[in-house]
């Protein structure tokens, strides 16, 4: 489960975060290329777009549950 604590500065604010778990194995940059990129220097990926709108949303959901290591989270909006 990823930890808002330990995520990358790189993350834009917003739903969706990578944190320090990353392996950088590229799959959450194929399935929301758009969402997720590379940092290149350190070999991880961060949130780079947060998504607006269903598809966009379910792309990064996507991601989220295809991740290998869980390093993608998600904060949950506060009612």
């Amino acid at each position: 489960m990823a930890d808002q604590a330990d995520q990358w500065p790189e993350n834009v604010p917003g739903k969706f975060f990578v944190d320090g778990q990353c392996i950088d194995c590229d799959l959450c940059r194929e399935i929301a290329p758009r969402h997720f990129k590379r940092e290149m220097s350190g070999g991880y990926s961060y949130v780079a777009l947060q998504p607006s709108g269903e598809e966009e949303q379910n792309l990064c959901q996507e991601a989220l549950e295809s991740c290998p290591v869980g390093a993608i989270g998600r904060r949950e909006e506060k009612n």
